[in-house]
């Protein structure tokens, strides 16, 4: 049985259109996408980032300094789209850039200290996320969701790939 919600939004909720009908997965993905990011979005603001700023953090945390070409390359993102986040991270202290050693035309980009000091911070605000989306699912349903949108994941990767080889 499909079930599409019409009407009014509320809460954040966006309204779905009949025309969504074809694609029910594909709906509530985004439309549970789109609220994930807003709440993402109001615990960032408590550190002064915006969605997608702690996960650069997190990476050079993870990796130390990349390329700021390798970090477009990584998260699939084109050169100007991350050198806006970069400066955006660099003007509140965050990260720093610099030229690479190896390469005088790419440039370098490390957290600073500042961004460093966000780890523990940032950390706490992605476990208030991650308890705020799964509420009271049991083991067995985070499991079984888990499995399924790594399925997901890996028929868009797939699906993307293609659409990136057709384009090419």
């Amino acid at each position: 049985m499909l079930i599409v919600a019409t009407g009014p939004a509320s809460h954040g909720r966006v309204p779905t259109s009949t025309a969504a009908s074809a694609g029910p997965v594909s709906n509530a993905l985004i439309r549970a996408t789109r609220l994930h990011m807003i709440l993402a979005r109001y615990l960032l603001q408590r550190v002064g980032l915006h969605p997608g700023q702690e996960l650069l953090l997190m990476h050079l945390w993870d990796a130390g300094p990349q390329r700021q070409a390798d970090l477009a390359s990584e998260f699939g993102t084109d050169s100007a789209s991350m050198t806006r986040t970069v400066q955006r991270l660099e003007r509140a202290g965050f990260v720093r850039r610099r030229p690479d050693p190896s390469d005088g035309r790419a440039t370098m980009v490390e957290s600073t200290e500042a961004g460093t000091a966000l780890r523990g911070r940032i950390e706490e605000l992605w476990a208030e996320l991650e308890a705020q989306t799964v509420g009271d699912l049991s083991q067995a349903q985070l499991g079984q969701l888990l499995l399924g949108l790594q399925h997901l994941e890996e028929n868009l990767s797939l699906a993307t790939d293609s659409a990136r080889v057709a384009r090419s």
